[in-house]
């Protein structure tokens, strides 16, 4: 019998025995139970807990000694190396195989141990309350996606609003610094101001050294955006992610609920809207015992932020390398090429998906940013001039694999390619094609494409074909605007005749050619 049965059966004993029968053994006999349990009733409306008894534990018992050793030299172990129930089983088996205890009884026993022992560490934790626009909460945290039907791990930045619950979240390739600080202009942008505080851990991207308490060192570029954008920073304990709790579940949550199944996007600008999606799907929820949702509290605290600053802050890293002997600059810890002689000195901006190269103020090229290491990351166009020098260089060209690669180079390219080189000679041939690709830097390499099929298509392989077509209507040339000749319309001439030569006829002589 549960205990709500028997407290429920106590109560209708006691209203017998005061207004029924009112004796113990007639109670008994028409509710069916024992005297005793009348007079425990009639006594206490509580009932009496029933005593556990202490069971022998004959299986357990030769290995007390042992494993209660093994916790006490744990109080002086690193936290990261002291046993767990499992390892203490394991542990049994190798050097007592006499003993034939269960794991679940060892798990039962070093449980109550610890407790005792005070090795189980049990943390209260303090409710907190927020003001509006008073604080958010930074954090980083890992999923996975296909990409283009490629699975990669994706790192999402997440701030977190603490007085509405609101929350903004983007993916990036790497967790760099300029996508760090990218993203906080971007969620000062998703909240419509900036926050009072704005709490961390302790990453890289803002502290460049840890001090004592809650002292930090601060990485420059970080103190500059802060100091932009008007800001305060505090850094959380190290190890204790508890400091920063809304962001840590708002992370999860997040993640179980819209990145799950794992998303199949086809760039990561389609992930990010899928992102921004969810975070204003996740406006209408109310988050535990708030009486408005999410929108509504982020309304509400959008009146309590600091306005944005009138211009962003400068978002990329400048370095100043110079142009090598393989047409690359070195640019952190991988090269990009340039379209430079060498040993020019350039302006390489680095942001968080892109890098740009800059001379005499012009951006003279662009990559996307790769974050391996000792990589060589090439463009074809770039190396088109050296190539007219060296035209045998082009078929084994690291700059031709990768343009392969990355499907910059169409089947059509390689049979133009080729009847070039049968018709002119393979040198001849490659430095005509050569001359070909040129012309994708006035045109575009799409009307090229275009343009090279239709030679193709006519069985003319020259230079001069693919450049007429490219001049052709349609192509390269847009179409002419109409222009109103409005008052032009005077200044009209009749279109010249020759009906005044005709005169000339009538002197002509009939008997043939004037000598």
């Amino acid at each position: 019998m549960d205990r709500r049965a028997k407290v429920e059966l106590f109560e209708q004993i006691r209203r017998e025995y005061e207004h029924g029968s009112g004796t113990i053994r007639g109670i008994a006999k028409k509710l069916g139970i024992h005297r005793r349990i009348v007079r425990e009733a009639v006594l206490s409306a509580v009932p009496i807990e029933r005593k556990t008894p202490v069971r022998e534990r004959p299986k357990l018992q030769p290995a007390i000694a042992f494993v209660d050793a093994i916790l006490e030299a744990d109080h002086k172990a690193p936290r990261k190396q002291r046993h767990t129930a499992h390892r203490i089983w394991c542990r049994i088996r190798a050097e007592m195989p006499e003993v034939e205890v269960a794991e679940s009884t060892i798990r039962r026993h070093v449980r109550e141990r610890k407790i005792k022992l005070g090795l189980t560490r049990r943390e209260t934790f303090i409710p907190q309350s927020y003001s509006w626009g008073a604080e958010a909460q930074v954090d980083w945290y890992e999923a996975y996606a296909e990409i283009c039907g490629e699975r990669q791990k994706v790192y999402l930045f997440c701030m977190r609003s603490m007085a509405s619950g609101g929350a903004f979240h983007r993916a990036f390739p790497h967790a760099s610094q300029q996508a760090f600080l990218e993203a906080h202009e971007l969620a000062f942008a998703y909240f419509g101001g900036v926050f009072t505080t704005l709490r961390y851990d302790n990453l890289k991207s803002a502290v460049k050294k840890i001090l004592r308490g809650y002292q930090r060192e601060e990485t420059t570029r970080f103190i500059a955006f802060r100091s932009h954008w008007g800001f305060a920073s505090e850094f959380c304990t190290p190890g204790e992610g508890h400091e920063k709790g809304g962001v840590e579940g708002e992370g999860g949550y997040f993640r179980r609920n819209h990145l799950v199944p794992v998303p199949h996007v086809a760039s990561w600008e389609e992930l990010n809207v899928l992102l921004r999606e969810a975070s204003k799907q996740d406006e209408q929820r109310m988050i535990g015992e708030r009486t408005q949702t999410v929108g509504a509290g982020m309304h509400t605290e959008r009146e309590h932020l600091r306005t944005l600053a009138e211009e962003g802050f400068d978002l990329a890293a400048v370095h100043f390398p110079h142009v090598n002997a393989s047409g690359c600059i070195r640019v952190l810890t991988n090269f990009y090429s340039a379209p430079l002689p060498v040993g020019v000195e350039v302006q390489a901006k680095v942001y968080s998906t892109y890098v740009e190269i800059w001379h005499q103020g012009q951006c003279v090229a662009r990559h996307e940013r790769c974050f391996d290491r000792q990589q060589k990351i090439l463009d074809l166009e770039h190396y088109l001039e050296a190539l007219t020098k060296k035209p045998g260089a082009l078929a084994g060209s690291t700059p031709l694999e990768q343009w392969r690669a990355q499907g910059r180079w169409p089947v059509s390219f390689d049979r133009f390619w080729e009847m070039l080189k049968q018709r002119q000679g393979r040198q001849s041939g490659t430095r005509a094609m050569i001359e070909v690709l040129l012309l994708g830097r006035q045109y575009g390499y799409p009307s090229l494409k275009i343009a090279m099929e239709k030679a193709l298509e006519m069985s003319c392989f020259d230079v001069d074909v693919v450049r007429l077509l490219l001049d052709a209507e349609g192509l390269g040339r847009p179409e002419p605007e109409p222009v109103e000749i409005g008052a032009l319309r005077c200044y009209d001439r009749p279109q010249p005749t020759t009906r005044n030569y005709d005169q000339l006829l009538r002197n002509y002589p009939a008997t043939g050619v004037i000598q």
